[in-house]
């Protein structure tokens, strides 16, 4: 799972970027790591190298290219890029990469996609989080010292010519990232899609923003606990995040974007803004909403039409369903209050432990209803226990074993049928991706300008080779078939259906049969002090 992201500085210190490529930082405040002797401690396990530097050093030859240009001398000039590769942890041990592997990686990587740059090359072993990720680090300076050949993101002449600046636009950023998936691909790394978004998008920013908050939040809830307090949100959470929860809650419950809408602004105070078929949030402590990219697709237009629809559907069956057999407010309490008269019919509650109750501060009244309450509950309990054929507490606890066991064989056949019908889905979504991405790959048959037309259907390309390669990884030789598969998830889902209904049923029958258990106990354990009667003497 490979990525890339960018970061552009206006710092004139060169030298500042290399210090933090070669010395450990603190990853919240930015500031070297010191030992005890106040001296900074470098990194381990790293490699670096710089690009078209000469003889000097990264920051002296930058220095010296921007004098010679004259460039890049004032504040808010952007003075260099950064740029990171991730790859993912699982390739050091399933793919063999090693931290000179991605070196050289990144070094190709630099040396073909910011040509005529200054450069500086860093791969670290792991990251801040200490997952193991091996990356690399591509500082360039702004300035390109030479001209270049026009690449596929550079969109204005000047893009090529010596002494000119580095743009970085959301093309240019759109074609890093498929050379990243290309790359991947290659050379048989884990990957994913990085051109479309994620269904929960978590900026930079909003990342390092939950990491501060928890570090926070955990100082604040030790105190709390050695305070004898139990901390009740030991989870920090973002505002975005606050946000996202807001919006499926809304959402979850709506049927139209009206209700949607309205929805959100009487529970939450949160406004809703459609702007060029694009939506916005805009929450009670800001001036400016929050717009749907920023959060993920999950929140964007069409994925909320779509779960809105979902939701109207699902409720014009329910009140298909149970138009016919819609009963009044009325006449339902009326059937609670028979039923409850009939101790067959009514569920068996567990009995009251009035001498605990009353230890709390229950009074007179509290207990002359329990002890009706418990009496009735025995007579439920007593004739339950005749009706279902139990002469001894032994065969209780049998029954609830055996009901039990198969409420549990029932959950795990749902969660088997749950997992193929996910594969079936992502089986069916590859299977889509492959054959809209086909033409683009069969065109590259035909073209004589090759590179040219890889450049124009990068995207396409990528896209066909990962679904490819999810075929080949499942032994797949021949193109699935859509309808037999769409027809078994139809059938897994009707069968699921039956099979969940059945494990309500079980389910609430080992919770009766565990309070007939309870009841059945306290029943035995409880002693009945004989009472004298006093006779009246005349």
């Amino acid at each position: 799972m490979a990525t890339i992201k960018h970061i552009s500085s206006k710092n004139a210190d060169y030298g500042a970027a290399e210090q933090y490529l070669t010395f450990e930082h603190d990853e919240f405040n930015m500031k070297p790591v010191k030992d005890e002797a106040g001296r900074m401690v470098p990194r381990k396990g790293y490699k670096i190298e710089t690009v078209n530097c000469g003889e000097e050093d990264f920051a002296i030859s930058c220095l010296q290219a921007n004098m010679q240009y004259k460039k890049n001398s004032q504040r808010q000039d952007i003075k260099s890029h950064h740029y990171i590769i991730s790859f993912e942890p699982r390739d050091a041990d399933d793919n063999g990469l090693t931290v000179e592997k991605a070196q050289k990686l990144g070094m190709e990587y630099c040396k073909k996609h910011f040509p005529g740059h200054q450069a500086l090359v860093c791969t670290h072993p792991d990251g801040h989080n200490h997952s193991g990720n091996i990356h690399v680090h591509i500082v360039i300076n702004s300035l390109r010292i030479h001209a270049v050949e026009r690449k596929a993101y550079m969109d204005r002449p000047c893009d090529t010519q010596e002494g000119a600046k580095h743009r970085c636009t959301a093309s240019a950023m759109r074609y890093f990232r498929s050379e990243v998936m290309e790359m991947c691909q290659r050379e048989g790394l884990h990957q994913i899609d990085l051109l479309n978004g994620g269904r929960e998008k978590v900026t930079e920013r909003e990342y390092w923003a939950k990491k501060r908050g928890q570090a926070e939040k955990d100082i604040l809830n030790k105190k709390m606990i050695a305070d004898g307090v139990t901390p009740r949100q030991p989870k920090f959470e973002t505002e975005k995040e606050l946000l996202r929860q807001s919006i499926r809650s809304a959402l979850s419950a709506a049927a139209s974007f009206e209700d949607f809408s309205a929805r959100l602004m009487q529970d939450y105070g949160i406004e809703v803004r459609e702007s060029r078929g694009r939506l916005s949030y805009l929450t009670p402590d800001r001036t400016k909403p929050v717009t749907a990219r920023k959060l993920g697709t999950d929140y964007d237009k069409a994925a909320v039409l779509s779960v809105l629809a979902e939701n109207a559907s699902r409720a014009a069956q329910k009140e298909q369903a149970g138009q016919n057999h819609r009963e009044s407010v009325i006449e339902r309490l009326k059937h609670r209050k028979t039923s409850g008269t009939a101790p067959n019919q009514d569920s068996i509650q567990r009995m009251v432990d009035i001498p605990a109750k009353m230890g709390e501060g229950k009074g007179k009244g509290y207990e002359w209803w329990a002890k009706g309450f418990n009496l009735q509950q025995m007579s439920q309990t007593m004739i339950y226990l005749e009706e279902c054929g139990f002469s001894c507490p032994e065969d209780v606890d049998h029954a609830i074993q055996e009901s039990s066991d198969r409420q549990r064989a029932l959950s795990k056949e749902i969660k088997s049928m749950e997992k193929k019908i996910a594969d079936n889905k992502e089986l069916i979504r590859q299977a889509s991706v492959y054959r809209k991405t086909k033409p683009s790959y069969d065109g590259l048959k035909k073209v004589r300008k090759r590179e040219r037309y890889e450049e124009e259907n990068r995207a396409d390309l990528a896209l066909f080779a990962a679904a490819g390669r999810y075929f080949q990884e499942r032994g797949m030789t021949k193109f699935p078939d859509l309808a037999k598969i769409k027809a078994e998830n139809q059938s897994l889902v009707s069968r699921k259906n039956a099979i969940y209904s059945e494990y309500l049923e079980r389910k609430t029958k080992t919770a009766e049969l565990r309070r007939v258990k309870t009841n059945l106990d306290a029943m035995l354990r409880q002693e009945y002090k004989p009472q004298r009667r006093q006779e009246q003497e005349r």
